[in-house]
C-alpha cells in the first residue's frame, strides 16, 4: 500500500522505468529528444538569481508595478474599464474562501458558490431571453469557438460557419484557428442589409454591437439565416442588452460573450468570465457546468450541478468540449455586481454610457469629425484618412488610449469610467470644445436609433446583499427568494 506522500510527491525511478518501457523509450533523455522539437529548446544553462526572502520579492514587485504607466482605456474591442464596488473587492476578490477555491468534485459542498453561479446563470438568461445559460466560460473569444463548435454538432451536416465582419478581431483569429484543427470550414462575410446566406451555411455568428460599433437590427438577418436552415449566434455585449432588444427576442439560437464590463477589473488583458446562453432543444449541447436546483435528503432546496457535458474527465474524447476553465471567480464577481446594481441600476449606468459616447458624437461632429455609424451603443468609429497614427499618438500624449483599426480609421469606446471633466487625465487644451452634458435628449436619440428594452425588463435575479463565502454546511444552506432555472 502507498503512502500518502508517495501518491503525491511523483514517480520515483523504478515507476519512471516502468513508464518508460510502456511507451518505448530507454531514459527521459530519448523521449524528450523525440517530444520536444529543437526549435523550442535552449541549451545555455539556466543562470538563476539568488534566491531572494518574502519582503524582498514584494518590494521587487512593487517597483516593476510603479512602471506601470496608468493611462484611461478608451481601447474597447471587448475591453472596458468598469467600477467593481468596494463590497465585491472586500467581500469576494480579497476573501480567500471565494478566490482560492478551485472547483471541488463534489460541488453540492460549495452551496454559497452554486448559488453565486446560479445567479450568473439567471442573470444572463434574463439579460439575452434565451432560457438556458451556463456557469461561464474562457473568454468570449473561445467562447464564440464554442458556439461554432455547437452550431456544427447540433446540425449534424457538413457546411461552413459564417462569421461576420463585425465580429472582433481576436474572436476572428480564436475561431478561425479552431475551427481549422477540427476540419469544420468557416469563412468572414459581411453581413449587412443585404447579406444572404450559401446554400452550405450551417451556422452564422453577428456581432452586436459590432467591432465598429455599429448596432444593427439583426431580425432580418436571422430570419434570413434560419430560412436557410442556418442556426445563429449572436456575439453580444452584456451591458448593452439592458437598454437594447436581446438575441433571443430577434429569434437567436445562442448568444455568448464576455462579462468583464459587469465590475471585472481590466487586469491588463485578462482572465474575464465569458458566457453562452441558448434556446430550448440545445441545453445538451452546452458547453461547460449548467447549476440547477435540487432538494436534499431534507426536502430542502438545493443547488447542485445539473449538467457537465463538455468535462474531460466525465466525457473525455465525448466532451462537448476540452477547454475546461470556466472562470468562476470571475464569474461569480459579475453576477454580485448585478446584484449589487439590480435591474434597474445596471440599465442606469447602460443608459450613462451610451450619453457618454453621444457627447462625444456631438463633439466630434461640431469639430467636423464625423463618426462612421449613427446607430451605436459605446463606441464610435472615425475615418481619418492618412492620421490614424498621428490621432493614436496625440490621443496618448494627452493620457488617453484608444485604437488604431487601420491607417484611416480609429476607434473610440466609453465606458462606466469615463468623464470628460477636468478631473480626467484631458487638459482643457486637449479637450473636445463644445461638449455638452448628458441629457435625456441623448437617451431619446438612442431610442430612435435601436429598438430598446422597455423600462419594465423581466430581470429576475437577485438584489439580495453580498452572500456570504461559500458554505461546507448542508446543501439546505440558503436561498435566493427569487425565479431561478431549475435544471430537468
Amino acid at each position: 500500500m502507498t503512502t500518502f506522500a508517495e501518491r503525491h510527491i511523483g514517480p520515483d525511478d523504478d515507476a519512471i522505468e516502468t513508464m518508460l518501457r510502456a511507451v518505448g523509450y530507454a531514459s527521459l533523455e530519448a523521449l524528450i529528444d523525440d517530444a520536444v522539437p529543437q526549435s523550442i529548446r535552449q541549451d545555455d544553462v539556466l543562470v538563476l538569481p539568488e534566491a531572494m526572502t518574502e519582503a524582498e520579492a514584494l518590494a521587487k514587485l512593487e517597483r516593476f508595478s510603479r512602471a506601470n504607466v496608468q493611462a484611461v482605456e478608451m481601447i474597447g474591442q471587448g475591453y472596458y474599464d468598469t467600477v467593481t464596488p468596494a463590497a465585491i473587492r472586500r467581500g469576494i476578490l480579497a476573501n480567500p474562501a471565494w478566490y482560492s477555491a478551485y472547483t471541488p468534485y463534489q460541488a453540492e459542498i460549495s452551496q454559497g458558490r452554486l448559488e453565486a453561479l446560479l445567479n450568473f446563470q439567471t442573470m444572463v438568461s434574463d439579460l439575452t431571453a434565451l432560457p438556458v445559460a451556463n456557469a461561464s466560460l474562457l473568454d468570449e473569444s473561445t467562447a464564440v469557438g464554442e458556439a461554432a463548435m455547437l452550431m456544427a454538432r447540433a446540425t449534424d451536416s457538413a457546411g461552413a460557419i459564417v462569421l461576420d465582419a463585425e465580429c472582433l478581431p481576436q474572436t476572428i483569429e480564436v475561431v478561425m484557428a479552431q475551427c481549422d484543427a477540427v476540419g469544420v470550414t468557416v469563412r468572414v462575410e459581411t453581413i449587412d442589409d443585404d447579406w444572404a446566406p450559401g446554400a452550405d451555411v450551417i451556422g452564422v455568428v453577428i456581432q452586436n454591437p459590432g467591432m465598429s460599433g455599429v448596432l444593427r437590427d439583426l431580425t432580418p438577418l436571422v430570419t434570413a439565416a434560419h430560412a436557410a436552415g442556418a442556426l445563429v449566434t449572436v456575439a453580444c455585449d452584456l451591458m448593452s442588452l439592458t437598454i437594447i432588444t436581446p438575441p433571443g427576442e430577434v429569434g437567436a439560437d445562442i448568444a455568448v460573450g464576455s462579462s468583464q464590463r459587469f465590475g471585472v477589473p481590466l487586469f491588463y488583458g485578462g482572465p474575464h468570465a465569458a458566457f453562452m446562453a441558448v434556446r430550448e432543444g440545445l441545453e445538451r449541447q452546452v458547453p461547460g457546468r449548467i447549476v440547477g436546483v435540487s432538494v436534499d435528503a431534507a426536502k430542502q432546496p438545493a443547488y447542485r450541478l445539473a449538467l457537465q457535458t463538455r468535462e474531460q474527465h466525465i466525457r473525455r474524447e465525448k466532451a462537448t468540449s476540452n477547454i475546461c476553465t470556466s472562470q468562476s471567480l470571475l464569474a461569480v464577481v459579475a453576477s454580485m455586481y448585478a446584484v449589487y446594481h439590480g435591474p434597474n441600476g445596471l440599465r442606469d449606468i447602460a443608459l450613462q454610457i451610451h450619453s457618454r459616447a453621444v457627447t462625444l458624437y456631438d463633439a466630434l461632429t461640431a469639430m467636423g469629425v464625423h463618426p462612421m455609424h449613427e446607430a451605436f451603443f459605446d463606441t464610435l468609429m472615425l475615418h481619418v484618412p492618412g492620421g490614424a497614427d498621428s490621432v493614436v499618438a496625440r490621443a496618448a500624449a494627452a493620457g488617453v488610449n484608444i485604437r488604431k483599426v487601420d491607417n484611416d480609421r480609429v476607434a473610440i469606446a466609453c465606458d462606466e469610467k469615463t468623464d470628460w471633466r477636468p478631473s480626467t487625465r484631458w487638459s482643457r487644451q486637449s479637450s473636445p470644445q463644445s461638449v455638452t452634458p448628458c441629457t435625456r435628449r441623448h437617451v431619446s436619440r438612442f431610442r430612435a436609433r435601436c429598438a430598446v428594452r422597455p423600462s419594465t425588463s423581466r430581470t429576475r435575479f437577485s438584489t439580495r446583499t453580498i452572500p456570504r463565502p461559500p458554505s461546507r454546511g448542508t446543501c439546505a444552506a440558503w436561498r435566493t427568494g427569487t425565479s431561478l432555472w431549475t435544471a430537468r
